[in-house]
């Protein structure tokens, strides 16, 4: 029997998209509580079908799909720029294809403001009344207000007009930075891309026998399985090590590991990986957020999908792909890395920052493993000493030595060097992942 919880998510996801939400029409209508509602409707805000915006409540919005992340709906528009709604309400759950800036004459705006798009403009109501007309939706800047007809248009149109007290040419940049931030979460890959899903996945009941065990082994040839109890909540593993000496009329309850690790949908694949390494682990359960089975994933999976990604192209670049496309051998010795410190790299006061000196030396510490050919890795302990701050446009030479490896385990020590100048020194303690 489904939790209230997980009935007010089954109940969210049934309204339309657009449709208004509020805490106590939950509460009356599925009679819980509204503290219950509360946590259900928060539950379904980070999992995206919900959206809460100030002065206008929480709506139903469609759950986006990856190949349309970089596309953002007007709810998001109005928490990006810190503004409030004149109009249109009805629309906040749609989504815009482009943004047009209004800094041109009325005739030369409207050729390229078109349906699904949004016209960031002054206060320049005619400009407002086209662009709905034409079925896009109206940022207006500098805190200006619209006429009451334009407001009625909206609502009439169901496209949103809305207000921001910031200026035109600062509002695209953080439209746009919105969308570049978008670009990366749709390249992270996450347990959710990856998993086997629930009803292709073999577990146990907390009430079966050890037998059963028996007949799943029989039928797949896997030695590991979540445990379940009666509402579908993971409750243990079992594996074959727990079966030694053990009578096949035992419970499953009785010799299972409990509390085991578990993953969500939107757990990211390298954390994922880094668990499974750190605890020697085959195999999780990914869960909802009731801790309810939805599917497991494995260590292969895992490794395999890692491998396919870096041969994927990046859409944008984080500081990490940044460090890394920065990081290069030298041609003398493949031992040793060069870097140039670009204004991306530096703090507010123009010296290359902490963690970027981080990131550089666990970049060229995983080359040299790479180099090795013992895997990649996966950061234990990293203790640095920043022995003098280094400055924009320096270029450094990083020496990472291995000092000892294993099959799992590595130690190195890292120095960094501005010309004949030490600037930084390291050790770092590191899990191998074996790909």
């Amino acid at each position: 029997m489904a939790t209230k919880h997980e009935q007010i998510l089954r109940h969210i996801l049934s309204l339309e998209i657009g449709h208004k939400i509020s805490v106590r029409q939950i509460a009356k209508t599925l009679n819980v509580s509204e503290g219950t509602a509360y946590r259900a409707i928060k539950d379904a805000e980070n999992q995206g079908i919900v959206s809460t915006i100030e002065r206008v409540g929480t709506i139903r919005i469609e759950r986006k799909k990856k190949e349309n992340f970089e596309r953002l709906t007007y709810a998001e528009v109005i928490k990006i720029v810190d503004g409030q709604v004149l109009g249109g309400r009805e629309g906040l759950h749609k989504t815009l294809n482009k943004f047009v800036i209004g800094a041109m004459q009325l005739e030369a705006m409207m050729r390229y403001t078109e349906a699904g798009s949004l016209l960031i403009v002054g206060n320049r109501v005619k400009a407002h009344e086209l662009a709905l007309n034409e079925g896009a939706a109206v940022l207006i800047t500098g805190g200006f207000d619209t006429n009451d007809d334009i407001k009625r248009l909206a609502d009439e149109k169901q496209l949103p007009i809305m207000s921001t007290s910031y200026d035109t040419f600062t509002v695209a940049a953080m439209i746009n930075r919105a969308i570049y931030d978008q670009m990366i979460k749709k390249d992270v890959v996450t347990v959710g891309d990856i998993y086997t899903p629930y009803n292709e996945s073999l577990y146990l009941y907390t009430k079966d026998k050890l037998e059963r065990w028996y007949e799943l082994n029989e039928q797949s040839a896997h030695t590991r399985y979540p445990v379940v109890d009666a509402k579908e909540r993971v409750a243990g593993m079992i594996t074959s090590k727990d079966l030694i000496e053990k009578d096949k009329s035992l419970l499953v309850e009785k010799i299972m590991t409990r509390n085991p690790i578990t993953v969500q949908e939107r757990t990211s694949l390298a954390y994922a990986a880094h668990i499974m390494v750190w605890e020697g682990i085959e195999l999780v359960p990914v869960v909802d957020s009731s801790y309810r089975l939805i599917g497991v994933v494995s260590r292969q999976d895992v490794l395999k999908a890692l491998q396919q990604t870096q041969r994927q192209p990046h859409t944008g670049e984080t500081i990490d792909d940044i460090v890394a496309s920065n990081v290069v051998p030298a041609e003398e010795d493949q031992t040793v890395f060069h870097t140039h410190v670009t204004p991306q790299m530096t703090n507010q006061l123009g010296t290359l920052s902490n963690g970027v000196f981080t990131a550089l030396m666990t970049e060229a510490s995983s080359q040299l493993l790479r180099h090795y050919k013992k895997g990649d890795l996966v950061v234990e302990n990293l203790t640095l000493y920043y022995l003098k701050p280094v400055q924009i446009d320096s270029d450094l030479t990083i020496k990472p030595k291995l000092m000892e490896a294993g099959r799992i385990y590595a130690k190195m020590d890292i120095e960094v060097f501005n010309g004949k100048k030490m600037v930084g020194k390291g050790l770092l303690m590191a899990q191998l992942i074996d790909r």
